[in-house]
């Protein structure tokens, strides 16, 4: 699996997409898309790791374990999470946007001691 297949695949575990994850990090809406042809440079792989909580060495296919060493990272699910919580986290009914379900990450991850 190549660093474009397993950053898609995570991110859509995660609740997210590329753009998101790409402006979060301060690239282009279209910078990760572009990892298909081209390797992506160490500190950019590094920062999208980060907003992930994997390591790298998990995007880079060097390993199937996706945590990090670090004690404060906290992997999670997000879709599985939010499906266990049921109803509770939508908003009038409707279905959280990608980004909603985001700030619903980092703020439990705050809440945490992230």
């Amino acid at each position: 699996m190549t660093v474009f297949e397993r950053i898609k695949e995570i991110s859509k575990k995660r609740g997210t997409n590329l753009k998101t994850i790409a402006r979060q990090v301060g690239l282009s809406e279209n910078a990760i898309y572009s990892w298909k042809n081209k390797t992506p440079r160490a500190d950019n792989v590094q920062a999208v790791a980060d907003i992930l909580g994997v390591s790298v060495d998990y995007l880079l296919g060097n390993t199937d374990d996706m945590h990090t060493n670090k004690d404060k990272d906290m992997p999670v699910d997000l879709e599985e999470t939010l499906s266990k919580l049921g109803p509770s986290v939508s908003f009038g009914g409707k279905e959280l946007t990608d980004d909603q379900k985001l700030k619903l990450y980092e703020m439990a991850k705050l809440m945490f001691g992230d």
